[in-house]
């Protein structure tokens, strides 16, 4: 029992330090990207909560004076949140993913397509912004990302939630970021550019499948 024990715990360091491997780069290229969250140490969703607690444990004192798992906002203290219970350096970072978003605007659409020099289609253009500024993998399709995250009714929608539409006569078929003020923005289709649209338009009102949030 004991030598299972060991073992164990040294799955869960060897996780962890495979996490934070994961999460480094990341921190080393946001630095000054993100105000007030320099040396964001961004861990995997699928990580399990033991070896998350392991990784943070370990990461060293310089990447952050306080180490911040998008995946739970457990360690967050009330110095660290608004009166929404939102962790404030989560608000900074969907602050600067959709920043990021909104200089985007105008790349071009292209089936596939994942990277700004590239073009992007819709799900290529959320899975490059929660991926760059968040450290996010998201699944490839909007079908697939539908899967993960909490689902958000519209009226408690917050910017940064991913919103999904039927487009393609299938559910789920489209996606795209909130930003407030009833607005998302994608890329659009063949032929179009990202930009921003009012959700209460009535092709999108009536293409309306929900929202998910992966961010907590």
């Amino acid at each position: 029992m004991a030598s299972r024990r060991l073992y164990g715990a040294h799955n869960a360091g060897k996780m962890a330090e495979f996490a934070y491997s994961l999460a480094m780069p990341f921190s080393n290229k946001r630095r000054g990207l993100i105000a007030g969250v320099s040396g964001l140490a961004v861990l995997p969703l699928w990580l399990p909560a033991r070896a998350q607690s392991t990784a943070q444990a370990i990461a060293p004192e310089n990447t952050a004076p306080a180490a911040v798992s998008l995946t739970s906002n457990t360690a967050s203290t009330s110095a660290d949140a608004d009166n929404s219970g939102v962790n404030l350096g989560i608000a900074r970072a969907i602050d600067a993913m959709l920043d990021r978003a909104h200089s985007l605007i105008g790349t071009r659409y292209r089936a596939g397509g994942m990277s700004p020099e590239t073009g992007f289609d819709c799900s290529g253009f959320a899975g490059f912004l929660y991926r760059d500024i968040l450290g996010f993998q998201l699944p490839r399709s909007a079908h697939q990302i539908w899967k993960f995250g909490k689902s958000v009714e519209r009226d408690d929608l917050r910017p940064g939630d991913l919103v999904f539409y039927n487009t393609m006569k299938r559910p789920y078929s489209h996606v795209g970021i909130y930003l407030g003020d009833n607005r998302f923005i994608h890329s659009p289709t063949s032929g179009g550019r990202v930009n921003i649209v009012n959700m209460d338009q009535r092709y999108w009102a009536t293409r309306w499948n929900g929202a998910k949030r992966i961010v907590p």
